[in-house]
């Protein structure tokens, strides 16, 4: 007897139908054959299936049991399917007579026919919405992943024979309650607060600039004057994710199964801070099956590169394209995926190898070759690429023992909240979401200049002989400085700010 099961396959962010197709050949033989381009852990669903069968209190065929994973070109791998294999067994042998055709199976099986959990479920359930199906079938523990899904009935499974007994109407799975993105708890309790950091008060106002217009950071200073501990205090000044940019995080963190099991859902701004020795691949993504890097971890969130300099010079220019457009696509042999990666860049080095080249107190030791080869390691194409250029100098003692007085960061995200919302109501009819994202249409659109405004960025184009990309970038930072400003139009002022803010290399 032919049977057909729908399961589907996560390819990138995004999931495609597979048919388990499943039928018996009567002969003496009794293998268990699994065909469709599957890889190595499906192959292995015949010895967890089988067993996971038997220990649910049904009977494995002997005869020839062949299953196709269709489209039969497309490369299917993980234990995903397990679920959806046992099923197509059971309905082809007839100890299981029931409807399936609206349904989606998805889940790995133990041995003893109880499910485990299993990557890629939130693209799985937006799949199975999009597509019309009303029933998706999932192990239990993968359950609030899902419920961010509305209009589908999402049933949380513990164990084959659960499955078995609802299709056939005897024990009937209640199916999970859906949570909307939008009501979920931000939490807002983060180890450092900009209360926490004494002096540094441009710093302070460029990530103030960052975190309202999502505009890359470089801190320049001396080991010990606090640039870590600066990048690390912009998540608190971020605004809640939107339920767009929660389901987005989400789901790259599913595809890359590093979904915390007591709340399978990214309600917080990623922060994510790769170590110097990260490879290319770590970094961007990819691998013999693509999977996403740092930089798609970091969707919407800080990607904070710590030591700039020691990256290798191939690892940082890896980052030119997706500083640009906001997406990584990794090209295999077997095809492209393009993963997320908007993310705001926070990057942080010292002047030299010795780290004193800026200090007035503390002489550098380094050579002027030592410090050109240093620097030369970032390259210019990448430094374009970063809006906000700025020094961190050392802080003196009277500083240090200074307490209180400073602005907590419940206050500044107040302001960057604002300019949050005047983004969402300017950019409304386009897919933009923040200033650092507009194109030069966008920016000939918002970015208008007055005469006196135009006189300057001319000057400043001239003199300190800008790039296009340079000019743009301003002119967004601008933008940024005026929105905080509460200035429907940008001013001399506000051009003069972001110019500051370049770098003269």
């Amino acid at each position: 007897m032919f049977v057909k099961v729908n399961s589907c396959a996560n390819i990138g962010l995004d999931s495609e139908l597979v048919e388990v197709e499943a039928d018996i050949t009567f002969s003496e033989q009794t293998a268990f054959v699994i065909v469709g381009l599957p890889d190595a852990a499906v192959q292995e669903a015949k010895e967890r299936v089988g067993l996971s069968i038997k220990n649910s209190g049904y009977k494995l065929p002997r005869h020839r049991k062949i299953v196709n994973l269709a489209p039969a070109d497309l490369r299917k791998e993980g234990p995903c399917f397990d679920l959806a294999i046992a099923i197509a067994i059971l309905k082809t042998s007839e100890q299981l007579i029931a409807e399936t055709n609206d349904c989606v199976f998805i889940g790995e099986l133990a041995l003893d026919g109880t499910t485990k959990h299993t990557t890629g479920i939130l693209p799985a359930a937006i799949f199975a919405k999009q597509n019309g199906y009303k029933n998706l079938f999932i192990p239990a523990v993968n359950a609030p992943e899902a419920s961010l899904i509305s209009g589908i009935n999402i049933f949380p499974v513990d164990n084959l024979k659960q499955v078995a007994l609802h299709l056939q109407n005897s024990e009937k799975i209640t199916p999970v309650d859906n949570k909307e993105p939008e009501n979920l708890k931000h939490d807002y309790n983060f180890e450092v607060d900009m209360a926490h950091v004494q002096g540094q008060e441009q710093a302070k106002r460029a990530l103030e600039i960052a975190a309202a217009g999502a505009h890359n950071v470089l801190m320049s200073g001396p080991p010990g004057s606090g640039k870590t501990l600066l990048a690390r205090t912009l998540p608190s000044i971020l605004p809640a994710m939107g339920e767009d940019e929660i389901l987005e995080v989400t789901k790259v963190y599913s595809i890359a199964g590093l979904l915390p099991k007591t709340n399978p859902v990214i309600t917080q701004r990623p922060f994510r801070s790769p170590h110097h020795t990260s490879s290319g691949v770590a970094l961007v993504g990819g691998g013999r099956i693509p999977s996403p890097g740092e930089i798609s971890l970091a969707h919407r969130g800080i990607l904070f590169l710590d030591e700039f300099p020691e990256f290798q010079r191939q690892v940082l220019e890896n980052l030119r394209q997706p500083l640009e457009d906001g997406v990584i696509s990794v090209s295999r042999a077997q095809g492209t995926l393009s993963f997320p990666a908007r993310f705001t860049l926070i990057a942080s080095q010292n002047p030299c190898p010795c780290g004193y080249y800026s200090d007035p107190d503390k002489n550098c030791v380094c050579s002027p070759s030592q410090i050109i080869k240093y620097n030369n390691k970032i390259s210019g194409p990448i430094l374009d690429r970063i809006d906000l250029h700025i020094e961190v100098p050392r802080i003196d003692f009277d500083k240090m023992q200074q307490t209180g007085g400073n602005e907590p960061s419940e206050k500044i995200r107040a302001r960057v909240e604002k300019v949050h919302k005047m983004q969402r109501q300017r950019f409304k009819d386009t897919s933009i979401k923040y200033n650092s994202e507009m194109g030069p249409q966008n920016i000939r659109t918002f970015c208008q200049l007055d005469e006196q405004s135009l006189e300057l960025m001319k000057s400043a184009v001239n003199q300190l002989h800008l790039s296009a990309r340079s000019f743009h970038r301003i002119l967004k930072i601008s933008r940024t400085i005026a929105d905080l400003e509460d200035s429907e139009n940008i001013t001399s002022t506000h051009i003069a700010e972001a110019l500051q803010y370049r770098s003269l290399r």
